[in-house]
């Protein structure tokens, strides 16, 4: 152990020396003890804590506005898209991750470790002010859907309950952050499956009035729309719109990941699953939910877009009323509801985790790395907390206003950070390469890679500047759009080139050769050889008699 100490400290970045409990340290006549994050995340738990995590109120509210615009043609085939680009995203990052799963890991961590030191500065401090913000968009998507129910609550009285239930969960220790999402997960889990088979229902006439949907809402109002101009033309623009318009529903999924595998039992193993069961996971509740959606809804609904309140606007609960089956809006209200609940505390979670990895690198205050007993890092978690009192905004603003503002800066912030995942994968890959360190030793690898890694490169690049392209056009332009689409690019590279200016010995790009694969992976073997061993010894008491329940577990992916 006290090679590998040795090891760690010599490290260009801190970060695994800080994050392990070191015990104490003398500074002065003061003894300060040094605690960092603990493994206190199950594989369930992670594996619901990610699909949690992207399950968010664009898949139940978001996706109205979307069908509105574009139909259901374009809706389906746009989530599509988006899906097999994530993929590619979420896989690239897993073969990173899993080779180097230190603990307090990050796409920031791995921008500095890899690539550079500006880089994971730059990224480091845009996630967390943009997760920060997250909290407060799914604070705000909440507030608007609780007015579906009349009642005469201050929608800050909502706002406030909201922020205190997800900040609390956040100081707990994190077994008992990830216990309380994977039951908030699964409660939107198995409400999208229910939608699935309401959807069935409807397409075959099974509704209250019996009538027989089919496609019949693609042939009328029709498959496809115009958007912005006539023609083909405008068509084009509804297809794209929803192209990027629905990325929102997937961001951060990626990084979710990575994030949750720094806090994993057995990352090396856990993570590699994570990756390869994301995959069917987006298919079946974006893919056919996008399917399902255009089924059973029309494209031409007014409430879609007219600003109805709450969970009116959203296509699941539209069906739902025009099928004639009462109270179960009410129930997918409620659902849309834990929904935002529960993204707003993963979204937390990784704001504090981003600023805690900062800190530990030297890039923040280092009060932002000091844990309790519990591995809980309180300072950044009250740091981040902090933005999500934007949400108070919609006291004195338009809520739509504001929804669409949070959209716009999150979603360039996410083509941002993918684009900058490909770039760490890449100089991952060359630094393997130069090494010596062949795909075969590697505990995960992607037959999609790097072809998957190389077209989401290139698309969420053109994303990024498409965000806002609708404001370019006569008539469309207002300041307000402008810049909540496109202030992230700005802010991003004064990030970087500030780092660059301040630390002008640190080098552009880290040469193959230096990039560091070593430190931590030491610590990373021994935390999985003792899990297992633990694994195994407890095998037979959880699996005895209970063999159809262990098969349910590996198809979902728990085990």
């Amino acid at each position: 152990m006290a090679e590998n100490q040795e090891e760690l400290k010599g490290a260009d970045s801190p970060l695994p020396t800080a994050t392990r409990e070191l015990g104490a340290v003398t500074d002065g006549d003061t003894e300060v003890v040094s605690r960092g994050t603990k493994r206190g995340i199950k594989s369930r738990q992670a594996q619901m804590l990610v699909i949690g995590g992207t399950i968010g109120t664009g898949l139940f509210v978001g996706t109205g506005q979307a069908l509105a615009i574009s139909g259901p043609a374009f809706l389906f085939a746009a989530y599509v898209v988006i899906c097999l680009l994530v993929q590619g995203i979420v896989t690239a990052m897993a073969e990173v991750g899993a080779y180097l799963p230190v603990q307090g890991m990050s796409v920031a961590y791995y921008g500095n470790r890899i690539v550079s030191p500006s880089l994971g500065f730059a990224l480091g401090w845009m996630y967390w002010y943009i997760w920060g913000l997250s909290v407060a968009y799914e604070i705000t998507a909440a507030a608007v859907v609780i007015n579906y129910w009349p009642n005469t609550v201050p929608v800050a009285v909502w706002i406030t309950i909201m922020l205190v239930v997800i900040v609390t969960l956040n100081f707990f220790p994190v077994k008992v952050y990830g216990e309380s999402e994977f039951w908030f997960a699964s409660i939107k889990v198995f409400a999208i499956i229910g939608l699935l088979v309401l959807s069935v229902v409807l397409f075959f006439g099974g509704g209250p009035d019996h009538t027989r949907l089919g496609f019949w809402y693609w042939q009328n109002p029709g498959a496809t729309k115009e958007y912005l101009v006539d023609g083909a033309g405008g068509r084009f623009c509804a297809f794209l719109f929803t192209l990027v318009y629905s990325c929102f529903s997937f961001n951060f999924s990626p990084e979710l990941i990575i994030i949750a595998a720094g806090e994993m039992k057995s990352p090396r193993k856990d993570l590699p699953k994570a990756a390869l069961h994301f995959i069917w996971r987006l298919a079946v509740f974006y893919v056919f939910g996008a399917l399902a959606i255009g089924v059973i809804c029309r494209s031409d609904e007014p409430a879609l877009t007219d600003g109805g309140k709450g969970a009116a606007s959203s296509p699941w609960v539209i069906a739902i009323e025009k099928a004639g089956i009462h109270g179960l809006d009410s129930v997918i209200n409620a659902v849309v509801i834990t929904s935002a609940w529960s993204s707003g505390n993963s979204v937390l979670y990784m704001s504090s985790r981003s600023l805690y990895s900062l800190a530990v690198a030297g890039n923040a205050p280092h009060i932002f790395s000091r844990c309790n007993k519990h591995g809980v890092p309180v300072y950044a978690v009250i740091a981040s907390s902090l933005l999500s009192l934007l949400a108070y905004l919609n006291i004195g603003t338009v809520s739509g206003i504001v929804f669409n503002w949070f959209v716009s800066i999150i979603n360039t912030a996410a083509f941002i950070s993918w684009a900058c995942c490909c770039l760490i994968y890449f100089r991952f890959r060359k630094a393997c390469a130069a090494q010596g360190i062949a795909r075969s030793d590697l505990p995960y690898s992607s037959v999609m890679q790097p072809w998957a890694a190389w077209v989401a490169l290139v698309a969420f690049c053109l994303f990024g500047l498409l965000n806002g392209f609708s404001v370019f056009f006569p008539g469309n332009f207002t300041a307000s759009g402008f810049l909540t689409s496109y202030i992230g690019i700005p802010v991003f590279l004064l990030l970087y080139f500030g780092h660059r200016i301040w630390a002008k010995d640190d080098p552009w790009i880290r040469t193959p050769n230096s990039v560091d694969l070593k430190t931590g992976l030491a610590d990373a073997l021994a935390d999985e050889e003792l899990e297992v061993v633990i694994q195994e010894r407890n095998a037979s008491f959880k699996r005895a008699g209970k063999e159809w329940l262990r098969k349910l577990y590996l198809i979902w992916g728990w085990e």
